[in-house]
């Protein structure tokens, strides 16, 4: 299995100086707005994919 991707920005000020947090698993630390924040995958959506009216596949 392939390593998670990292963030390339900070969301709350947009700097790229990011760092892991010791807090745990999927935390990261900013060093320009020194904020933390932490990633986290929810899951699929149920709805999937979609056919249109026209034939083509809608997501």
């Amino acid at each position: 299995m392939s390593e998670r991707a990292a963030p390339f920005y900070c969301p709350y000020c947009g700097d790229e100086d990011l760092r892991p947090s010791e807090q745990g698993h999927g935390a990261w630390e900013c060093a320009a707005c020194n904020r933390a924040f932490q990633l986290k995958f929810l899951g699929l959506l149920a709805r999937g994919l979609q056919q249109t009216d026209s034939g083509g596949e809608r997501i």
